[in-house]
């Protein structure tokens, strides 16, 4: 079980560029005058990609995290997956709020159970799939287990994702290599992070590129893996389809600026924004009215080419209490 609470994460985001006369001042050596102004224009600035995110994901359950490009969703990934370090502020960013894995922050026993799952398949393109899996089995699984067991490891994921038909076939992906299909590798990334058997499972955009068919087939085997497996799953999703968007158990909705619009049941979310004054018909698609009212557009007719421009949602609209799924 991951729950997260409040969690905001800042950037700085450098100086701001000195004006006219603090550039003078420093140029012909001012007086303290001139040396205030260039330290104040120092400071840095801050700015705010996410804001205020609570949910909690229980084993079995897929959460989607939906939003415009630029709200935070990978930010808030990488957070779940203990990738920003703690809250001192050490690089660029800082990260605040509590996440906790099973009632306890994060670790080394979570790091070894957690999977991350890039955007962008980092894969050799000369290797096979199953050298590729083997390889890996090698160097991340225990000592303590054999190369008998560790091949056995590779070959049952290899199975389960089923990329048995492609075993012997070249990765590819580079000029002159031909290879696997975009869905194919995307599996073997996925083939990749199973191999430690995690608990969590972190995916940044893993339909990104691939076509409808492809797609769906990617999220029905991470829908099982949660389902048979017990897992938690965590997916960032730019914008799917209605069939996709019904294989969630949870969504969690971010604005264009990084703050929550709505958390809570996949399957209620049409009839929470009908409550508040966003109905729609029951044949749209809701990943697109989520997306509409994220980026500030919501079209009143879908027939039509009229839309009504939102500033900032409602504040009555942006929370859906955490305490109905705690």
């Amino acid at each position: 079980l991951v729950q997260f609470e409040e969690v905001v994460y800042k950037v700085k985001i450098g100086k701001p560029a000195a004006g006219w006369c603090a550039r003078m001042s420093s140029a012909i050596g001012g007086g303290g005058e001139g040396r205030r102004k260039k330290g104040a224009a120092a400071v840095a600035k801050e700015k705010t990609i996410i804001s205020g995110m609570s949910g909690v994901v229980r084993p079995g359950e897929m959460l989607a995290m939906l939003g415009p490009s630029g709200s935070g969703k990978t930010t808030l990934l990488t957070a779940l997956g203990g990738r920003h370090g703690g809250g001192g502020g050490g690089g660029r960013g800082m990260l605040s709020g509590k996440i906790t894995y099973n009632g306890q922050p994060f670790s080394g026993a979570v790091k070894r159970r957690t999977g991350f799952v890039t955007q962008h398949d980092v894969l050799y393109p000369h290797l096979t799939v199953a050298e590729t899996l083997w390889y890996t089995a090698l160097l991340r699984l225990p000592r303590a287990l054999g190369a008998g067991e560790k091949r056995a490891q590779a070959e049952e994921v290899m199975l389960e994702l089923g990329l048995g038909k492609v075993a012997h076939s070249m990765i590819g992906g580079v000029r002159g290599v031909r290879g696997l299909s975009g869905g194919e590798r995307k599996r073997v990334s996925i083939g990749l992070e199973m191999l430690v058997d995690p608990s969590l499972l972190l995916l940044d955009e893993p339909t990104s590129g691939l076509d409808s068919t492809t797609a769906a087939r990617i999220v029905g085997t991470l829908r099982r893996m949660a389902a048979g497996g017990g897992r938690t799953v965590v997916v960032t999703i730019h914008q799917p389809s209605s069939r996709l968007y019904h294989m969630f158990d949870k969504v969690l909705l971010l604005s264009s600026d990084g703050c929550p619009i709505y958390y809570g049941l996949a399957a209620d979310a049409l009839s929470y924004f009908a409550s508040v004054g966003f109905a729609s018909p029951l044949s749209l698609n809701p990943a697109d009215l989520m997306l509409d009212l994220a980026n500030g557009t919501y079209a009143i007719d879908p027939h039509s080419s009229i839309a009504i421009i939102i500033p900032s949602p409602p504040p009555h609209l942006l929370f859906l209490s955490l305490s109905n799924f705690l």
